[in-house]
């Protein structure tokens, strides 16, 4: 599964990118909108594969504790009209 993101999404993780390389690793020249665009598809293609699986293992576990969960979550007690060794007959 290839990881998309929106025109919208793009646009705000290449210009976090530019920033991050302006601020954090402190270059001598401004990174081109060419190079920010190769190492946005970069980490699209290499690294977000990895955070997407991670997700959903993490969303698998969620939801098997959930559904182990149910039974107890969801169940009501049957036959408790009569309390449980009662001899007291009810009157016809």
């Amino acid at each position: 599964m290839t990881v998309r993101l929106s025109d919208e999404a793009s646009k705000q993780a290449r210009a976090s990118i530019r920033r991050y390389c302006a601020e954090e690793l402190e270059l001598d020249t401004e990174i081109t909108d060419l190079q920010v665009a190769s190492l946005l598809d970069f980490f699209l293609k290499e690294i977000a594969p990895s955070v997407h699986n991670a997700t959903i293992a993490e969303a698998q576990v969620y939801l098997r504790d959930r559904l182990a969960d149910l039974d107890s979550a969801c169940s009501q007690p049957e036959f408790v009209y009569w309390p449980k060794g009662s001899s007291v007959r009810r009157k016809g």
